[in-house]
């Protein structure tokens, strides 16, 4: 059985709250684009916090149930315009780094933000919000 983190509906918040406090003091960013479906729920946490109203989202699915995606396999959707460095692309988990290098790719001038980054992840981003362990993470609307 493989071992998972739960993480609850107010650690959640307080997390995205600290990643919004982390993002703040980076910089300004005027929009933001949330990697669906993870992104979307820390995505509008971090609008609020930061008075961010253009808010966009781009659809990547990098799993299938619980079996990760190869890079190839990985679907990618997106049309939202100009990005540039008062950009923000945020998710809710950096696993293995792959979805945020493609999304590096795509938005090269983009600031990339999750909540949460596991150890193989966290080089592929510019921001996040806690460290996690390399489990499954069971996230609360997963329940």
């Amino acid at each position: 059985m493989v071992e998972k983190v739960h993480i609850s509906w107010e650690e959640f918040h307080q997390h995205t709250k600290l990643l919004a406090q982390k993002i703040k003091a980076n910089g300004t960013y005027n929009k933001i684009i949330a990697i669906s479906r993870g992104g979307l729920l820390p995505a509008g946490v971090i609008s609020y916090e930061l008075d961010i109203r253009d808010t966009q989202a781009i659809n990547i699915s990098s799993y299938d149930g619980e079996r990760q995606r190869t890079a190839e396999e990985i679907v990618i959707k997106a049309d939202i315009g100009e990005v540039d460095e008062q950009t923000l692309v945020i998710d809710d988990l950096t696993d293995t780094g792959t979805t945020f290098r493609l999304v590096k790719q795509l938005f090269p001038q983009a600031t990339l933000a999750a909540v949460y980054a596991k150890p193989k992840g966290k080089k592929d981003v510019d921001i996040y919000g806690v460290d996690i362990p390399d489990k499954w993470i069971v996230f609360p609307w997963d329940i």
